[in-house]
């Protein structure tokens, strides 16, 4: 199968595109750099391990005239719409439009291309877009996020240019990932900390949140994927979900299952949550029995630790 995948050089990214490379499939990844040396060295190391097993074409974006040439000549099979505009997204002045704008890029001329080659298109969500949930009390969950809210106006525009092409689509919903090749994240802090004998604080223990190991994430994208090019669906959605628990469980999980395999004490402190600024509860619900039972999540655990240790 032939895929153009974009956003292959961001954490998932990375794992998306080495699990689809290694299924079988023909995947050409976009970069909206001139070459991998303008990438910061995060980015840089992942596309360097994808190597030549990935088509790369560099200086291209979703919806330039390069990437509309590029769909058109090549003819995939599916449209991987990974990428989405990240710039300072946890900052309250995070350019809602802007993102938008730059997730759509030339949405009318991408869906002409779509259709005239038959490729079907999956779209990547977050579960900080929804808003169709019910807290505790019954009220429903409202935007709290601008990156969420640009991420659920580019997904309303997709849907609705697929509809009006008759172009089938796909949404693949994420959680909170964890795993080798993240960003600075919780995670890291965790265990960098733990590395240099240092204890370590949750300051939101109380929120539930849905936290997966990226490797089984990637197992389920590239199964939606396989699912979406042979469905005759015109809209399918999947939201795998991994540890559904408080972030102050998921750091004792962290802490148990590093502190045997770095060899230290992994000390975790739940400090008192002050900032209730998101939803208590954010999560996935969709889980599917065959992909589960061949995930190892012990391996999954060595591996990460041993990224770590490996410096």
């Amino acid at each position: 199968m032939k895929i153009l995948l974009t956003g292959a050089s961001s954490f998932t990214g990375y794992w998306f595109a080495t699990k689809l490379i290694s299924e079988g499939h023909d995947v050409t990844a976009i970069f909206t750099r001139e070459n991998a040396g303008a990438y910061p060295p995060e980015r840089l190391k992942r596309i360097g391990l994808l190597g030549k097993d990935v088509h790369a074409v560099y200086g291209c974006k979703f919806g330039d005239n390069t990437f509309i040439k590029l769909l058109k000549e090549e003819k995939f099979d599916v449209l991987c719409h990974h990428a989405a505009e990240v710039t300072n997204y946890k900052q309250a002045d995070f350019d809602i439009v802007k993102a938008v704008a730059a997730n759509t890029l030339n949405i009318h001329t991408v869906f002409v291309a779509l259709k005239d080659t038959g490729c079907k298109l999956v779209i990547t969500g977050s579960v900080f877009e929804d808003i169709n949930k019910v807290d505790d009390s019954n009220q429903s969950q409202k935007h709290f996020s601008g990156y969420g809210l640009s991420k659920s106006i580019s997904s309303d525009l997709f849907h609705y240019y697929a509809r009006q092409f008759d172009v089938n689509i796909g949404k693949f919903i994420i959680s909170n990932p964890f795993g080798a090749f993240e960003e600075k994240r919780f995670l890291n802090y965790l265990i960098t900390g733990w590395l240099n004998n240092e204890s370590r604080s949750v300051n939101t223990p109380d929120y539930v949140r849905d936290n997966i190991h990226v490797e089984l994430l990637a197992s389920y994208y590239a199964y939606f994927i396989e699912q979406v090019a042979v469905s005759k669906d015109p809209v399918m959605s999947l939201a795998p979900s991994g540890y559904i628990e408080t972030q102050g469980d998921f750091a004792a999980r962290v802490a148990y299952e590093m502190s045997t395999r770095l060899n230290k004490d992994c000390i975790v402190l739940n400090n008192e949550q002050k900032d209730f600024s998101e939803p208590l509860t954010l999560f996935n619900s969709d889980k599917i029995v065959e992909i589960e039972s061949r995930f190892d999540a012990q391996k999954a655990w060595d591996e990460l630790a041993a990224f770590y240790m490996a410096g």
